[in-house]
């Protein structure tokens, strides 16, 4: 049986971008996946139609990294958004450019992305094997091996190269089980406590409970710290579930509430973003007026969708079977200020397992930047969610797993050519 050159351990974006990387340029390449398809995560990605990149500049990726982006200027020079867009066309998949600049295949399925991938791979004949690794071996402070769980029917592969691609701690049904970071501690490197980004918040507040499933588009949530500072605005979509809060806004939200350890957090919605107040207390009035005699949680069910109402009124100290003649006009001000500013306190993020991606992982200072090469063992490169960057929604990390991937491959390669 023949060794392979480089093997690369890990069989999603990063993993497979490594793989074909190494392959194209004329390596023997072994990727090892524990799952029993490549690309279990890309399924999931984009409500399973894969943001594939951001169509942007370079620069603007950067922007978009709210953790160690200078560590990534060299691997996003060379593999930019659009580079990744020409691969993924190369490989007959259309693409298209959705709101945000977000790129989606133009089939909105993810396996388009997977099979463009698992194809190209196969092309190259990279060898493909269903295991998990243990662990990778170390002679003379070079890679010379990687072993396999007991019990499989290969109990190790000798190589001269290996990527360690395995991910994070997000989606352990993915197989991210923080398995790469473990190989990684064993071979002398720092790895910075992981901790979930892009992920659901939960919160003390009961109404959230009291409206789980609802969906709000089109508002504006606002994140403050406890020194009053706005760490995020924007516009969308959320949604309230049993535990607090979750939907698009808030996973972006919270990639910018990085230390619930230090800091907290106040949640501030504006149910109504495209009235100012003058403009919105006016539609009060007149809704007020013209069904007098109506009951009030009647009344608000035309500005408020049906599970917000009784929250609403709730919140304001209005009962629900008051007429509307008789409010007052410090209630209609307790009901503005609601819709303008709904606050929702927050407790922390949800446990790491729910995150869409890590933060945290392999001390990027222990890492060559240009090569992804470690420093503390020759033949060992990292790419993707094994390492401490993370980035906000929009495409930006499935960017960063392109980059750092292809750098890792070529890395790989070069490492080999001066043996």
């Amino acid at each position: 049986m023949s060794w392979p050159d480089v093997v690369v351990v890990g069989g999603g974006a990063a993993g497979m971008m490594a793989a074909i990387t190494a392959a194209r340029r004329g390596a023997a390449v072994t990727l090892i996946e524990r799952n029993q398809k490549v690309g279990r995560k890309l399924y999931i990605t984009g409500k399973g139609r894969c943001n594939v990149t951001n169509h942007c500049s370079p620069e603007e990726v950067r922007a978009s990294i709210p953790r160690n982006a200078k560590f990534l200027h060299s691997a996003l020079e060379h593999t930019p958004p659009a580079w990744v867009e020409e691969f993924f066309r190369d490989l007959g998949v259309e693409l298209k450019v959705e709101r945000g600049n977000r790129v989606f295949p133009v089939s909105d399925k993810s396996i388009d992305i997977i099979d463009a991938l698992f194809f190209e791979m196969k092309r190259l004949r990279v060898t493909l094997v269903n295991d998990r690794v243990s662990r990778v071996c170390c002679r003379d402070g070079a890679v010379c091996a990687v072993e396999m769980e007991e019990g499989k029917s290969l109990t190790g592969i000798p190589c001269k190269a290996v990527v360690l691609a395995t991910g994070g701690l997000s989606y352990p049904a993915t197989g991210s089980t923080g398995d790469g970071h473990r190989m990684a501690e064993e071979l002398g490197h720092t790895v910075v406590d992981p901790k979930p980004s892009l992920v659901p918040l939960e919160s003390p507040d009961g109404f959230c409970a009291r409206m789980q499933g609802l969906a709000l588009k089109n508002v504006v949530l606002t994140v403050k710290n406890n020194k009053k500072k706005t760490v995020y605005r924007e516009q969308g979509e959320l949604l309230f579930t049993h535990f607090g809060l979750s939907g698009p806004l808030v996973l972006s939200a919270s990639a910018h509430m990085r230390d619930f350890e230090k800091d907290s957090y106040t949640c501030a919605i504006d149910l109504k973003p495209a009235l100012d107040e003058p403009t919105l207390d006016a539609r009060l009035v007149r809704e007020l007026a013209s069904g007098a005699n109506r009951d009030m949680d009647n009344l608000l069910g035309a500005l408020a969708p049906r599970l917000l109402v009784p929250v609403l009124l709730d919140r304001a100290g209005i009962p629900g079977g008051k007429k509307a003649h008789d409010l007052t006009k410090q209630e209609r001000r307790r009901l503005l200020e609601l819709f303008k500013r709904f606050t929702v306190s927050v407790s922390g993020p949800r446990p790491v397992d729910e995150a869409i991606v890590t933060s945290g992982g392999v001390k990027v200072s222990e890492v060559d930047p240009r090569t992804m090469g470690s420093k503390k063992a020759l033949g060992l490169f990292f790419a993707g969610e094994m390492l401490d960057v993370d980035a906000y929604t929009g495409g930006f990390n499935l960017q960063i797993a392109w980059a750092t991937g292809r750098a890792a491959g070529e890395g790989a390669v070069e490492y080999l050519r001066q043996q």
